[in-house]
Formats: structure tokens, sequence, C-alpha cells
């Protein structure tokens, strides 16, 4: 099976900073796509960011500029820099990676989401 395990969640004043981590482990044959979404209360989940295995970046429009998504291939990890952050940044933060875990067989992989909360 395949873990994936998140950190870097917390409570920043706005204007702070935050950086999450995501890594990937198990039975990897190898990892296209990574991204991070995010889910406030009552609200959708929606794409904040994502980067191919070549470091091809796509951002959502509310955070570019402010954050930067990122990836160590060697650790199969993704992290995501959030600079600036907004009360509108607070929500769940969940990781995605498409892993393919033998030759021609993937599967969207999930983290089990780590809170973000901007506030004074």
């Amino acid at each position: 099976q395949v873990q994936v395990v998140e950190s870097g969640g917390g409570l920043v004043q706005p204007g702070g900073s935050l950086r999450l981590s995501c890594a990937v482990s198990g039975s990897i044959f190898s990892i296209t796509t990574m991204g991070w979404y995010r889910q406030a209360p009552g609200k959708q989940r929606d794409l904040v960011a994502d980067i191919t295995s070549g470091g091809i970046t796509n951002y959502a429009d509310s955070v570019k500029g402010r954050f930067t998504i990122s990836r160590d291939n060697a650790k199969n990890t993704v992290y995501l820099q959030m600079n600036s952050l907004k009360p509108e940044d607070t929500a769940v933060y969940y990781c995605n990676a498409n892993v393919y875990y033998r030759y021609r067989y993937n599967m969207d992989c999930w983290g089990q989401g780590t809170q973000v909360t901007v506030s004074s």
C-alpha cells in the first residue's frame, strides 16, 4: 500500500508564513503529478497548486505570487511554501499524489489533511 503523510499546518497571523510537507511512501514505481488542495467549512475542495514530475507548476489564481510548490523526487516529497497568508487561506489542506505502484497501474492517493488557520 501507499502512505501519504502531511505536516506543517498550524496557526499563524495574517501576513505570516507556513511550509507544508507531504511525504509519500510504500509500493511506488513512480509519481507523476503531486498537488495541494484545500477545503474550507461549507465549501468544495479546490486545487491550490500542483507540480509534475518534471517540475511544471500550476497555481490557483487566488494564491499566485504568494505560494510556491516544489518537490524532491528522490524523497517522494512535495512542499507548499505559503507566504503573505490571509484569513481567506484558512482551510484544511490535502496532499494528492498520482502514484504508479507497478508498471502501467496508477491511482490517486490522498493525505489525511492538515489544518491551516490564519487569524490575529
